[in-house]
Order: structure tokens, then C-alpha cells, then sequence
């Protein structure tokens, strides 16, 4: 102890955080081996060669926990691969269960008779490189030590998750994808397919996204990611051995808190919440709440219930890394590779991936001499549009898909 150094205070437990978060919250929501695995398969990489990363960092090995639905047609033509964003994973659709904490994240859009219809088509969703719900990422126990990864993960890229899909997709023996499509950071991965593997794809479908991120995108991510690094219980990312209820979950959810203010729009929160108060008794207090106060709370806790922290740090740093155009001679250089049409679909609210942005895809798909439909879906809720206007969106897709193959403006 040094000098000066109180020692009643350093017995002291930590003050409870000023939001309120539970106490029996989970030091990681990631699925860890020996969890059930629910509808999870898993395929581990062949090897003997490390799996080498974009950045400069290698994998020793690599595990891809994916879900399927329906059946890949003999010829191999009817596989569409779906590509999760940020806090997604594989389980696209299904209920909650063994093995699931939550529902299928679109599981509106995915089923028999659904406009992902799995009675015709042989739908494939991988958890991403880095995430935390089965594939390798940073609570994946590092096979030279035993431990955790932890703050020894390294940086990957859209195009290293690419990487592992395509090797996922030779695996299924899908030599083609009639679609890849996704939304935020599943249209990040879906354009990229476009790039790297442009005979490996039919169409590209991506909502709400764009060629690179932004300055604003960015800005936004870093906020995020550094409240969540100055949770001390993030202990510099080596946190998994902490005693329950002590990981950074204040961290990630004041992170997924400022995320999902972006996520919606103005006119949801203004006619959902207005100034509507958590307890109208409770009025003057430094930490009484509003409504809305009381809804990012709640959406951040259950955030933490199941996902990680390091994977959300890993993963918003893939979506600032996000460039088609970086070392391949700029964006228009990189569009140019791309050969099949392209659906690129604008949420008219939507200020986190403003339509301009796709607005601006189109533009470039069609400049290199490519085709490209562009689609803008009215709706108040923001970027969460894409999940949420099911209808709309999925008869934007259905449409585009019924063009693939022909003359498409």
C-alpha cells in the first residue's frame, strides 16, 4: 500500500453504476464450447496452414458456427447466403431455446411461403469472424494456451469474414450463390462478395449500407467503443475470469445504448416516449429516468445477456475499416469488379446509413457499366428499417430476384 493510500476504501466494493444495471448480469454472453449448441453446425477450417489476416495477424484455427434452411437444389442454383450485422449471429430464424436466447433476428423474412422462401430456396447464415456465438472470435479459447483470446485477438476485416464464407460455401458444396444479401454490416460483407468473388455470385443484395464507412459512422463507433473500454471491469480485454456480475456489461451496454439511438429516428422516440417519466414520483434526482432512459437501459442489458464485449469492439472495428476501394485502385476501381446486379435499398429516415449512401452505390454500379436497382423503402424507423419493414423490404428482394438473369436498370 502507499503512502496516504486509505485502506477501508480500497476494501471497499465498487459504487453501483448510476444506471441501475443488475448485478446478475453475465461477465460474456458468448456461446462458449460445451454450451448447448442449439440448430449450430460448425465447420473448422482445414488446415495446416494458419488462416492469415488482412492486418497482418494470423489464426491458427478457425471454427465457422453456421445454420442452414431448405435444401440445396442438385444443380447448386438455389443457395442464398445472409450476412448478419453487427450484433446478429447465425440464428436468422427459429425460436428462442436450447441453445437460442432470442428469437431468429428475421425470422419474418425466412421461412416456407416467406419472401426467403425455404421451401424453393437453400438458405445459409454464418456468425461472422470475431463474433461470439460459436465462430472464432475473442472468448474462442486459443488453442496454444487453453485460455481465452481476449485482448490478444487480432484486427480482421469484412474481407477476412468474406474469406471464411467462401471457404464455408465450398464446404456446403455451393459453387454460386443466387444471392448474398445483408443489411449494415451484412451489406458491408454482401458487397464485398460482389469484389472478391464476383464468379461466385449471381446478385448482390445490399440494404442500407454502403462503400465505405463515413466520418459520422465512425465517429459515432469510436464514442461507443470507448465508453465500453473505460468499464473497469474490461480489465484491457482479458475480463473472462472476472467473478460473476463483475464483467464490463455497464461498458457494452452504455455502448449499445448510444448505438441504438442511432439505430431509430426522432419521430419513433418523439411518439413512443416524449418526455414520459420511468416514475412520476421521481422527478429531481441526478439519475431519475425518463422513459426512453428506461428503454436504452433495458435494450443494453439485453445486449449483454448475449454477446461480448471484445466482439463488439472487434466487430464496430471491421465496420470502420469498411473500404472497397482501399488498396484496389479507389471505389470506382473496386465496383468495376463486380458483374452481377446489384440491389441497393435505402430506409428513408434512416440518418446512420443515409440513402445517399446508396444512392451513391447505384451510381457507382452503373458507372463502371454494371446494373443495379435501386429501392427506397418509406418508413419512420430509422436504419432498424431493414429489420423491421419486413413486407416492404422483403418484396424489394423478391422483386430483384425475379430480374436476376434478365435486363436489370
Amino acid at each position: 500500500m502507499s503512502e496516504g493510500e486509505n485502506p477501508s476504501a480500497l476494501s471497499r466494493p465498487p459504487a453501483p453504476h448510476p444506471r441501475g444495471y443488475s448485478t446478475e448480469l453475465p461477465v460474456t454472453g458468448a456461446w462458449r464450447p460445451g454450451d448447448p449448441p442449439g440448430n449450430r453446425q460448425f465447420f473448422t477450417l482445414d488446415r495446416p496452414h494458419s488462416f492469415e489476416l488482412e492486418g497482418g495477424g494470423a489464426l491458427r484455427e478457425v471454427t465457422v458456427a453456421y445454420e442452414t434452411w431448405g435444401e440445396l437444389a442438385p444443380d447448386g442454383s438455389n443457395a442464398v447466403l445472409i450476412c448478419h450485422a453487427l450484433t446478429g449471429d447465425s440464428h436468422v430464424a427459429g425460436d428462442a431455446g436450447h441453445g437460442h436466447p432470442t428469437p431468429g433476428w428475421w425470422g419474418e423474412m425466412v421461412g416456407p411461403g416467406k419472401a426467403l422462401d425455404t421451401d424453393e430456396l437453400y438458405v445459409v447464415c454464418a456468425n461472422v469472424l470475431g463474433g461470439c456465438q460459436g465462430t472464432t472470435g475473442p472468448a474462442t479459447p486459443n488453442p496454444d494456451t487453453g485460455e481465452p483470446y481476449g485482448s490478444s485477438f487480432p484486427t480482421v476485416t469484412v474481407r477476412d469474414i468474406v474469406r471464411t464464407q467462401r471457404r464455408l460455401a465450398d464446404h456446403l458444396g455451393v459453387r454460386r450463390w443466387l444471392t448474398v444479401v445483408g443489411g449494415s454490416m451484412g451489406a458491408m460483407q454482401a458487397l464485398e462478395w460482389g469484389v472478391m468473388f464476383p464468379d461466385r455470385v449471381s446478385s448482390v443484395c445490399s440494404l442500407a449500407g454502403c462503400m465505405a464507412a463515413s466520418a459520422q459512422q465512425i465517429g459515432w463507433s469510436a464514442v461507443g467503443r470507448t465508453a465500453l473500454a473505460l468499464d473497469p471491469n474490461w480489465r484491457g480485454g482479458d475480463y473472462y475470469d472476472n467473478p460473476p456480475g463483475q464483467g464490463p456489461h455497464a461498458g457494452l451496454a452504455i455502448a449499445r445504448s448510444l448505438a441504438q439511438i442511432t439505430y431509430r429516428s426522432d419521430e419513433v422516440f418523439e411518439d413512443r416516449f416524449g418526455r414520459e417519466l420511468f416514475d412520476i414520483h421521481s422527478v429531481y434526482g441526478l439519475w431519475d429516468r425518463f422513459q426512453v432512459e428506461s428503454y436504452l437501459d433495458y435494450h443494453g442489458e439485453k445486449l449483454v445477456k448475449r454477446f461480448d464485449a471484445n466482439t463488439y469492439l472487434v466487430l464496430n472495428r471491421v465496420m470502420d475499416l469498411h473500404d472497397i476501394g482501399r488498396d484496389r485502385g479507389g471505389i470506382g476501381a473496386a465496383v468495376s469488379r463486380i458483374t452481377s446486379p446489384v440491389l441497393s435499398l435505402s430506409i428513408t429516415s434512416d440518418t446512420l446509413y443515409p440513402p445517399r449512401q446508396q444512392i451513391e452505390l447505384h451510381d457507382a454500379v452503373v458507372a463502371s457499366g454494371g446494373r443495379c436497382v435501386y429501392t427506397v423503402v418509406e418508413s419512420p424507423h430509422g436504419h432498424d428499417g431493414f429489420l423491421l419493414e419486413v413486407e416492404a423490404v422483403g418484396q424489394a428482394m423478391k422483386d430483384f430476384l425475379e430480374k436476376v438473369g434478365s435486363s436489370v436498370a
